[in-house]
């Protein structure tokens, strides 16, 4: 009998883990996952290495030797980070081999605090690519107006990318056309497309969150009979767009050079609301060439008892639409929502890197006073 996360990969679901740490490296539990639970990449954010570095002793002898080296908190954070990502790129490289490419990526971002800065976040982007030095790197560039052009930019120089904080349909359109505007000029700078990778990361349960709020202030039954849908009809939408700008001439032409798609990567998939099933954001999308990048205790609860259908997406766009316009109706305004989860995604993650920052400072000074 074949495991829920195997029925997911025989449907052309890519399993990615949310988390990685020191820890998980060098305890095995990471490659446990990999043989046990089809686990076939990784992503990070400032979040994830928040937690993970201030958490635990792990990294002390690390913090220890920078304090010794004089390094700043900047220079040690990239440090620690980098050098996890790397590792987890050496793991995953058998990954990477038997799929082209495809998966066994690790993604780590950019400095959340240049997302509204187009040029510092496309040399930050080149600065971290050549740290980690690993092929299966997938460096994240959040999907705001300024970062649509570093991700061009970045992927004409023949780096792959992660998009990363995606909510609406709009910019998701948006972002598939950086995406094949920084393949073309990739291609007329003479690099080989076969080996620029791309997911573009649609965040699902913060859909629902904010909107399910605003159904329980409007409070009637049709309002309360829509909580729980958004989420899922929203990505579904996304993966129409994804059906047809992928089908188009100019993809074409890019696909004939060697070039392979931008996967829809579902992010945000742990289940916030304890009332909804806690494999709702796995079982209900799954469709060809996706990603899913889930939290551990989503991964299990998904390998313990997920129920896997085969596709749950194609031919659900009617039904996705009308969910959206029924919301639209009772005066629940997508655009608004989608605008108001981008700046609140962005608020958490530059809050987690000043955390980060100033935790980390607090170490470093410790160690520098014990030695």
């Amino acid at each position: 009998m074949t495991t829920p996360t195997q029925q997911l990969s025989d449907a052309g679901v890519s399993i990615w883990l949310d988390d990685l740490s020191r820890g998980r490296l060098e305890t095995g539990t990471l490659r446990k996952l990999i043989e046990e639970k089809n686990v076939v990449g990784v992503t990070t954010n400032p979040s994830i290495f928040h937690a993970a570095i201030t958490s635990g002793t792990d990294y002390d002898h690390i913090i220890a030797a920078k304090a010794a080296e004089g390094a700043s908190v900047e220079d040690t954070i990239f440090e620690i980070t980098t050098t996890d990502v790397a590792d987890a790129c050496d793991l995953f490289a058998p990954v990477a081999a038997a799929t082209r490419g495809i998966d066994g990526r690790v993604s780590i971002e950019v400095d959340p605090r240049l997302a509204w800065d187009t040029a510092g976040t496309i040399a930050e982007a080149k600065h971290l690519y050549q740290r980690v030095n690993k092929a299966n790197v997938h460096i994240k560039i959040p999907a705001t107006v300024e970062g649509l052009e570093a991700i061009t930019a970045t992927l004409a120089e023949g780096i792959s990318v992660n998009v990363t904080l995606i909510f609406s349909l709009e910019r998701y359109r948006a972002v598939i056309n950086a995406f094949q505007a920084g393949l073309e000029q990739a291609k007329e700078n003479g690099h080989d497309l076969s080996k620029i990778h791309s997911v573009a990361s649609f965040f699902v349960s913060r859909v629902d969150t904010e909107i399910d709020k605003r159904l329980d202030k409007i409070g009637t039954e049709e309002a309360k009979a829509l909580k729980g849908k958004a989420g899922v009809a929203n990505a579904r939408l996304a993966y129409q767009v994804y059906e047809e700008l992928f089908a188009t001439e100019r993809w074409g032409l890019l696909a004939d050079a060697g070039a392979l798609p931008q996967r829809p990567l579902w992010a945000s998939t742990g289940v916030k609301d304890p009332a909804y099933p806690d494999t709702l954001y796995v079982t209900e999308l799954v469709a060809p060439g996706v990603v899913n990048t889930m939290p551990e205790k989503t991964l299990d609860a998904t390998f313990d008892h997920g129920v896997v259908t085969g596709d749950t997406v194609s031919g659900t766009y009617e039904e996705a639409n009308a969910t959206l316009d029924a919301l639209e109706k009772l005066g629940v305004s997508y655009n608004d929502v989608v605008a108001l989860l981008e700046t609140e995604g962005l608020d958490k993650f530059v809050a987690s890197w000043k955390e980060l920052l100033a935790d980390v400072e607090g170490a470093l000074a410790s160690a520098r006073k014990a030695s």
